[in-house]
C-alpha cells in the first residue's frame, strides 16, 4: 500500500492537483493524508490580540480547517469514488514545509503531491514559494501538478539524468509501479557532447535497467549545453506527459532550485513534476 501526502490550502490549483492525484494513483491501494497547515493564518492577523482572545481565534481557525477537509473529502468520493483508497484528514498548527517533513517522517510516506501554486498564483511564476521549498527540503518524493493540468495517462515519462547519482532503490520501485500500472515507457535524457559514458556513469545506468527491467527504456544522448531549453523542446516534440528529475548536491536539479525561482531559469513546466530526492539535509 501506498502512503501519500497532500498538502492543500483550498485554492481551485491545490484541488486540481487532488484530483489529479487520486486519478494517477487509481489502480494503487492507497492511504491518502489530506493536510493543511494554518499556523500562518493564525500569526497574520493576532498581534494585538491578548492570549485568551489568540486562543479563541485559533480555535476559530482551526474549527474552520476541520470544516474545509471534510467538505474536500466529500468533494473527491463524488470526483472518483475509489474502494482501494483510504483518507484521513490533518489540521496541523505548524509551517507547511516543517510540518510535511515532520509528518512524511512519522508516517514513512511515499510520496507528497501538491499544486505547482497556491492561494496566490503568481502568473509569472512556474512554483509559488511553498511549492518550491517543498520541492527542496522534503525527504520524499515530491510531485508538482501545474494549474490547471487535465489528467492524463502518463505513457511517455522523461527523466533526464547525468548517470552520476546513486539512485535510491524505494523512489525506483515507486516510479517503476507506476509505470507499469500505466505500461508507460521512460526516456533517460543524457545531455552531453561525449558519446561514452564513465565506469561510475555505467554502472549508475545498469542499476537503473535493473531496477525498471519490467519497463520500456530509451536512452538518448544529446549534444547541448541548453539543457532547460533542451528538456523542455523534448518534452513537447515527444508528448512526455511526466518529468522526473533526482535532487542530489551538486545536480543540475539543486542548482535550479538554489534560485528564487525556477522561472527565472528559463523552465516552464507545463507538465506534472516528479522530484525524487537524493539528499541528506
Amino acid at each position: 500500500m501506498n502512503t501519500i501526502l497532500i498538502p492543500t490550502d483550498f485554492s481551485a490549483n491545490a484541488m486540481n492537483a487532488v484530483s489529479y492525484a487520486v486519478k494517477f494513483f487509481k489502480y494503487q491501494r492507497c492511504e491518502i493524508y489530506l493536510m493543511h497547515a494554518y499556523a500562518d493564518e493564525v500569526y497574520s492577523d493576532t498581534v494585538a490580540m491578548s492570549t485568551s482572545d489568540f486562543g479563541n481565534f485559533k480555535a476559530k481557525i482551526e474549527k474552520g480547517v476541520d470544516d474545509s477537509l471534510h467538505n474536500l473529502l466529500g468533494n473527491i468520493n463524488e470526483i472518483s469514488p475509489n474502494p482501494r483508497h483510504q483518507y484521513k484528514t490533518l489540521s496541523v498548527f505548524g509551517s507547511l514545509v516543517d510540518s510535511t517533513n515532520d509528518f512524511v517522517e512519522e508516517k514513512n510516506i511515499d510520496i507528497v503531491i501538491m499544486g505547482t501554486k497556491g492561494k496566490t498564483n503568481d502568473q509569472k511564476l512556474t512554483f509559488g514559494s511553498h511549492t518550491l521549498q517543498v520541492l527542496k527540503y522534503v525527504q520524499c518524493p515530491v510531485l508538482a501538478i501545474p494549474e490547471n493540468f487535465e489528467y492524463v495517462k502518463p505513457k511517455k515519462i522523461l527523466f533526464p539524468t547525468d548517470y552520476m547519482v546513486p539512485y535510491k532503490k524505494r523512489e525506483l520501485k515507486l516510479l517503476c509501479e507506476l509505470a507499469c500500472s500505466y505500461r508507460s515507457e521512460i526516456h533517460f535524457l543524457y545531455l552531453s557532447k561525449f558519446k561514452k559514458l564513465a565506469k561510475r556513469q555505467e554502472d549508475n545506468k545498469i542499476f537503473l535497467e535493473a531496477a525498471l527491467q519490467d519497463l520500456t527504456l530509451i536512452f538518448e544522448i544529446i549534444d547541448s549545453e541548453e539543457r532547460l531549453e533542451t528538456i523542455q523542446k523534448y518534452i513537447e516534440i515527444n508528448d512526455i506527459q511526466l518529468l522526473v528529475m533526482v535532487n542530489s548536491r551538486h545536480s543540475f536539479l539543486e542548482s535550479m532550485l538554489s534560485k528564487s525561482t525556477i522561472d527565472q531559469l528559463g523552465l516552464a513546466i507545463k507538465v506534472p513534476f516528479l522530484v525524487m530526492q537524493n539528499l541528506v539535509r
